[in-house]
């Protein structure tokens, strides 16, 4: 992990000084001769807020800080109080990611708003293009987080290769640690990516609101929620988030389940399994997970597809009747908007517990809290599935 991050530190340092040398070469104006040196703090806000985004996830999923160590302490008095510290723990660790993010907004709008750039009447527009050049500043170390991200996979991948090839316990020792490392940079990314995405859907809105104000021809600057149809718009996109979330939780459930079967099927019918005289079908249990993983998202993806659709055309009806024709466009601005902040929201508290709950038994199995095969492993074992 101490050689990730130093990667990781070049990196920033290199996306510092080339992000500064892109502004002064591409947006140098003589018209606002200061402006690139704004947008090149615009960039330094985003990778500003990537790092932070990053030291945060880290701190929440590394077992060698507080969070995991207190969440792997609850697995010692059962499973129930190892499913409640970390629900918890997720639900806490959204507080301040979502304190950077909205900083991170304000100062990258502010700067580009006081950059000098105006438009045709003199009034400063330069805020939403600031917001643009920060996300670009966060998205500048994507390449690295991505590398970051791939380290998960091989290390895990490395620890069942030992395990299927019956390697000594201390290899195991080995990959497990590479493992818990894995979890936390998989974690990392997903937060990386959340937070980057949080950035962009602030641009997001105002394309949507730019692009229905010139197909219809009217000023659409604003999203009032105190009208009944638009705040109700807004519960509608929170609610999506929740049923979302749930239909994707049942998929998952109902795969294992399948799996379950299989494997005891296996064992059943290959007794000799456990004492590695025959050897299991994988491609079973394989095709099992692939089949449903693309089967069981149809319905979710659907949802996410033809909700706005629906709601959009209905409130437009509404609002044809009602003399409101851009009801429907602002019922789905709402929608659009209350469904991006809950669903960063659920997408941090679902990352990060995740990650903590995988390394909480990760630290167990290291021989800490009776180590492997004790109470406070199964209860481990319990909040990690």
């Amino acid at each position: 992990m101490a050689i990730l991050q130093k990667g990781y530190s070049v990196t920033i340092v290199l996306a510092v000084l080339t992000f500064g040398g892109s502004t002064r070469w591409l947006l140098y104006t003589e018209q606002a001769p200061s402006a690139w040196l704004n947008f090149a703090l615009c960039g330094l806000v985003g990778i500003i807020t990537a790092y932070v985004f990053v030291w945060i996830t880290k701190y929440y999923t590394d077992y060698k800080h507080e969070p995991v160590r207190t969440l792997a302490l609850s697995s010692s008095t059962g499973h129930g109080t190892n499913i409640i510290a970390g629900v918890s723990l997720g639900l806490e660790s959204t507080a301040l990611p979502v304190l950077v993010i909205s900083v991170s907004i304000i100062s990258a709008f502010w700067l580009g708003h006081t950059s000098g750039l105006v438009d045709e009447t003199g009034s400063p527009n330069g805020g939403l293009f600031g917001t643009a050049v920060a996300t670009m500043g966060m998205l500048s170390t994507a390449a690295y987080i991505l590398t970051m991200d791939m380290f998960g996979p091989i290390a895990d991948n490395a620890g069942g290769i030992v395990e299927m090839s019956q390697q000594p316990e201390s290899v195991r020792e080995i990959t497990d640690v590479l493992d818990a490392v894995g979890n936390t940079t998989k974690a990392t990314t997903k937060g990386f990516a959340i937070g980057s995405a949080a950035l962009a859907s602030f641009l997001l809105f105002s394309a949507y609101m730019d692009e229905v104000a010139s197909f219809a021809n009217e000023s659409f600057k604003q999203v009032d929620i105190a009208i009944p149809e638009v705040f109700v718009g807004g519960l509608l996109g929170s609610m999506l988030i929740f049923l979302f979330s749930a239909w994707a939780c049942s998929a998952v459930g109902r795969t294992a389940q399948e799996v379950v079967k299989e494997v005891r099927r296996q064992f059943i019918e290959r007794p000799g399994i456990m004492d590695y005289k025959e050897k299991p079908d994988y491609g079973r249990c394989v095709a099992i997970v692939a089949s449903a993983s693309l089967r069981e998202m149809i319905k979710p993806g659907a949802l996410a597809i033809i909700s706005p659709i629906v709601v959009g055309f209905l409130f437009r009806v509404l609002g044809h009747y009602t003399g409101h024709p851009l009801l429907g466009a602002k019922v789905v601005a709402a929608m659009l908007m209350f469904a991006t902040v809950s669903g960063i929201l659920m997408a941090l508290f679902l990352n990060t517990a995740g990650g903590a709950w995988d390394n909480a038994k990760k630290f167990i199995e290291t021989g800490a809290l009776g180590g492997k095969g004790s109470d406070s492993h199964k209860a481990a074992i319990t909040g990690d599935t």
